[in-house]
């Protein structure tokens, strides 16, 4: 198709929405801006973007809605846990933003030190997936407690002994009487597509947008210094340089 258009998941609000739009500004490509909230169209390269829930992004490009999409890398990890679905998705691209972990965290007044001490006892979380896994990767038999959100009362509550939730300051852990003692998964946003299933129109497409986005990471580590100097010592100063 001569007309063929890449489409492009991206969160329609929040920490991965600022993000990811500021790398896409950033790789020059321009959107308009029309009365369609959910759809976006460039100007200047044949991409399309679909502003979704984070969760949803897996499921709209495992399933062919979309080519690519930009998403946390827990919660990739986490679908990719729970469903074989999700088996065919890969990280095409690490961006560098919306940088968060995944911890174990127990009382600090309890015997809860380590990931041995988690044996036979209950852990709250919303990403079950991830945390069975975890646990089953290292021989640990728990009891999981999926819950949709402040997890991290869920011990004071006597809802579960222990928790796996997100932890950026450890401020939330502190306040309720947490300390976090294992780490399951350092995440960032990514930019995810299917292993297979792409027309060579697409890839080249997608292969234009991750070059521009890796100039703009790559850019983002430097400085750049400028000064006024004579013509004739440009040889000299680049020595020094």
């Amino acid at each position: 198709m001569p007309d063929e258009r890449m489409k492009l998941a991206v969160q329609s609000k929040g920490r991965l929405s600022d993000g990811g739009m500021e790398l896409l500004s950033k790789s020059g490509v321009r959107f308009a801006y029309g009365r369609d909230q959910l759809h976006r169209r460039a100007e200047n390269l044949p991409l399309d973007l679909m502003l979704v829930r984070d969760d949803d992004i897996p499921s709209f490009v495992a399933g062919g809605a979309c080519d690519f999409g930009i998403v946390g890398e827990n919660v990739l990890y986490e679908m990719q846990a729970r469903s074989q679905r999700y088996g065919d998705l890969e990280v095409a691209l690490p961006l560098g933003f919306a940088r968060c972990t995944l911890k174990l965290a127990a009382p600090k007044s309890g015997d809860i030190r380590s990931l041995a001490d988690l044996a036979g006892r209950s852990i709250a979380t919303s990403y079950p997936g991830l945390t069975r896994k975890y646990l089953a990767d290292r021989g640990i038999e728990a009891e999981i407690v999926e819950m949709r959100g402040s997890v991290e009362v869920a011990p004071r509550m006597g809802i579960a002994d222990a928790i796996c939730d997100l932890v950026s300051s450890g401020a939330t852990l502190e306040a309720n009487g947490l300390a976090a003692f294992e780490t399951v998964l350092e995440s960032e946003a990514v930019l995810v597509r299917r292993a297979t299933g792409r027309s060579a129109e697409i890839d080249t497409v997608a292969r234009t947008l991750i070059e521009r986005m890796e100039g703009v990471i790559a850019s983002a580590q430097t400085k750049y210094i400028l000064l006024n100097a004579p013509k004739d010592r440009l040889a000299e100063i680049k020595d020094l340089l």
